[in-house]
This record gives C-alpha cells, structure tokens and sequence, in this order.
C-alpha cells in the first residue's frame, strides 16, 4: 500500500502446528494439507465472525482466502511445499508479517492431520483515512484522494458483508454552521465516490459533525489538520 493509516492497535497470537507425514500406499495422494483456522476477540474471547484471513505465497504470490463462520472458523486447503504469508483483512493495516510453513511431501507421504491457526485481536471499529483531502473550505476532493480511497474500494469488496457510515469533521475555523454543512457534504462526497465505483449504496451512509469531536489541538496549524478529517465507522458485518 501507498499510505499508512491509523488503526486501532491489535494483538496476534499464533498456533501453526505440522504433524508427521504418514506413509501410505494409493497413487493419488493428496499433495496439499488442510488449514483449520480460528479467529476470536482478544478482549473478551468471542469468536468473531465474517473475518477474512488470506494466505500468499511466498513462491509465486497466489493468494488463498477464507471468511469466518458464526463460531469464528473456517478451514482451507493450501499446497504442500511453500510457506505463505498471513494476514487479517483490514483497510492498510492489515495483520501481518507471519508465516506458514508447509514443507514439501515425499514420495508416498501425505499430512494426515490439519495445521491449526488460532488468532486473537482486537477488531478496529473506526478508522481515519490519511490522505483523504479536499480543497479548502469545499467538498471537492483533491487529485491525491482518489488513490486513497480507491483502496477503500478495494477492500469493501473483499469483505462484501461490511456496512459503514462515513463521518466527516472540520476544524474550528469560521461558523459552526457552516463547518456542519460542510462536514456533511464533504462526507456525502466520500460516500458518492465508493458508489461511483460500484458499493451498494445500501452499504454506506454519511454524517456531518462539524467541528465537534476534535482529536488534537485547533491553536495549531497542524492540529487543525488533524480535525479536518474523513473516519470510516463499522455498523455491521452482516447484511
């Protein structure tokens, strides 16, 4: 990705146990191993539903995906001789930087018993999208936030089941009045875009707050950018 993006921290704990290859006699072996995989909030231990968890390649990049049930689980088949890189799907900030190994097969062998992954983290349930700008004192997006929010495009595909709301925010600078029709229709615009790009409109609402709910200083130059800012709010993982 292009950008970094705030998100709320998280942890990762992992469990990726191979068991011994079994010797066995039919010609059509399986050459790949099966993936049990377990998905739970960190903070209170609930299976957490409608994650999706994907699995690279390390050998040619092939990605390899599954979505967590009611129970938090889901289970996959990935080619023996590889290791992959995997991660939960978030917007930017994936979790990432861990690696399955599953070494290669010999002649007659198969893996007779699943690798099992167990996560645990904390879910973000809202998020600022960096680099998302707007011409000052409009709701015209500047040329750099397509990109950034071509990525939340991206990723609002992938995980099909997400409804948002869009809230927008000003500074402090000029009418509280005004900055609240602005916030509205700078978030409308947001909004306007991922439906232009094809997101069911159903998925994604808007709201203005104006200059409410500062998260740094408005005596700043750079403060004040900070509250000028576009944040993605979770409502559901269900449609």
């Amino acid at each position: 990705m292009k950008l970094k993006f705030s998100v709320l921290a998280v942890l990762l704990f992992i469990s990726a146990t191979m068991f011994a290859q079994t010797p066995v006699t039919p010609a059509n072996l399986p050459k790949d191993a099966k993936i049990d995989v377990t998905v739970h909030d960190d903070k209170n231990d609930k299976p957490l539903q409608n994650e999706i968890v994907i699995f690279k390649s390390q050998i040619n990049g092939t990605e390899y995906q599954g979505q967590t049930d009611a129970g938090g689980k889901f289970s996959l088949r990935l080619p023996a001789g590889d290791k992959y890189d995997y991660f939960i799907l978030g917007f930017h900030d994936s979790l990432q930087n861990n690696v399955l190994d599953i070494p290669a097969l010999g002649p007659n062998k198969y893996y007779s018993k699943p690798f099992t992954i167990d996560i645990s983290f904390t879910p973000a349930s809202s998020f600022v999208i960096q680099g998302c700008n707007f011409e000052t004192g409009k709701a015209a997006l500047e040329e750099e936030s397509f990109a950034v929010l071509d990525e939340l495009v991206s990723y609002l595909q992938r995980k099909e089941n997400e409804v948002i709301e869009i809230d927008g925010y000003t500074d402090n600078v000029g009418k509280a009045a005004d900055n609240l029709v602005l916030s509205q229709n700078r978030a409308n615009t947001v909004r306007d875009y991922l439906v232009s790009k094809g997101i069911a409109a159903t998925r994604v609402s808007a709201k203005g707050f104006g200059m409410s709910n500062p998260v740094d200083d408005n005596k700043t130059a750079e403060g004040r950018a900070n509250n000028r800012r576009i944040e993605v709010k979770t409502l559901s993982t269900d449609n």
